[in-house]
């Protein structure tokens, strides 16, 4: 079956923190602005996670869920066959929204003072939920080599001293878009079982990755690596349904799913919710098609987004791309301080991207760009970003 992402779905007035909620999160009162910030798609739902909602409102109860075992099975077949990875059942554990989920993980296995590793620019969120929990962030940039970023393991290995006690691993990596090698991978991972740091590993953008890359999912590596990491999932991005908040945490090292557990039942965390159970059924178990259609989009976008830019914004640069649907623009080649860039874009462009300062060292100079959205959307965001920068 052919799936339509050209469409135009109107969002506004819909809910959408990304059409409705700019006010509320940015403080922004700009109504005219195309907003490209937010990691969600404008494409609509797969039918088959509506179909599975609808199914479930014209029941007519929605009471408590239970029944857990098919749930539990379908994540278990999902990861099986998507990331050939054969995970147990038992190892599965829900804790809410992915975000919420980091955080209790940090209360759970640091202790206030203990130091995190994360490697920017890298999910802003990360910065927040290590400070907030009174935790330190021991930061690891990433190197930009030509239009790729890589990791520097010779700063990683200066890094650790007795209070790092853990690593946030974002894997798809969001902002940069590198889907990191078992190389990689291998390598950091023997780095933080050498100096007993537990890895953390963000796979929220696990699904989203292009043509000719593989998403690793850091705990199929070896034994060792399972029992050293906590791996987090969830079908929010690759099937546009974060408004569920429905997530997974696969942890093999029973110890630390215990610890983990008491600290969820301490939270008064117990359950998934009934639509989103349904949901992530349906998307598991009968949307492979779509996503394949969808990312495939995606891709063209980026190829058609790299060929404009070339031809008519010369001085903005896409980083390359290996997954996600969220590029890295280098906007230093318009020599705007990045203050003055996010001001321009904002009032000239009437083009809401996430600014790279918000993602930590490294950011400045850079913007990140949604580019979930049908072609129309994404030539009327070029044609604003074109008309601002030749008025510079």
């Amino acid at each position: 079956m052919k799936h339509n992402f050209d469409e135009v779905v109107n969002r506004v007035n819909s809910g959408s923190l990304k059409w409705d909620g700019i006010e509320e999160r940015l403080g922004i009162k700009d109504k005219g602005l195309l907003p490209m910030w937010v990691a969600d798609m404008d494409f609509r739902t797969p039918q088959p996670i509506l179909d599975a909602i609808k199914e479930k409102t014209e029941h007519g109860v929605l009471g408590y869920a239970g029944g857990y075992d098919e749930y539990f099975e379908t994540i278990v077949n999902w990861m099986k066959h998507r990331h050939q990875w054969e995970i147990q059942k038992e190892w599965i554990v829900f804790g809410g929204n992915l975000v919420s989920v980091l955080s209790r993980i940090i209360r759970t296995f640091t202790k206030p003072e203990d130091k995190i590793i994360v490697q920017s620019p890298v999910f802003a969120t990360f910065f927040h939920i290590i400070q907030d929990n009174g935790r330190q962030v021991v930061n690891n940039p990433l190197k930009l080599n030509g239009k790729s970023y890589e990791m520097d393991f010779d700063d990683l290995e200066k890094k650790f001293d007795p209070k790092v006690k853990l690593m946030l691993l974002c894997s798809p990596h969001n902002p940069v878009g590198r889907v990191w090698s078992q190389e990689e991978l291998i390598r950091l991972g023997e780095l933080c079982i050498k100096n007993n740091v537990l890895i953390v590993s963000d796979e929220i953008h696990a699904e989203t990755v292009f043509k000719g890359n593989k998403h690793i999912s850091f705990g199929s590596i070896s034994e060792e690596f399972s029992q050293n990491s906590i791996i987090c999932t969830s079908p929010h991005k690759a099937f546009n349904m974060a408004g569920l908040e429905i997530s997974n945490t696969i942890i093999p090292n029973d110890s630390l799913r215990k610890s983990f557990e008491n600290m969820l039942g301490s939270d008064g965390i117990n359950k998934p919710n009934l639509l989103g159970i349904a949901a992530l059924k349906a998307a598991y178990t009968e949307c492979d098609e779509w996503l394949s259609q969808a990312m495939d989009y995606c891709e063209a976008n980026y190829r058609f987004l790299c060929k404009y830019l070339k031809d008519n914004i010369p001085e903005v640069e896409a980083i390359k791309m290996e997954g996600t649907y969220l590029v890295w623009l280098n906007c230093k080649g318009l020599n705007l301080n990045h203050k003055v860039l996010e001001e321009r874009l904002i009032k000239e462009a009437k083009l809401l991207l996430s600014q790279g300062y918000t993602f930590g060292e490294g950011g400045n100079g850079f913007v990140r760009m949604n580019i979930a959205c049908p072609k129309l959307t994404l030539e009327e965001a070029l044609v604003r970003l074109k008309k601002v920068v030749s008025n510079m």
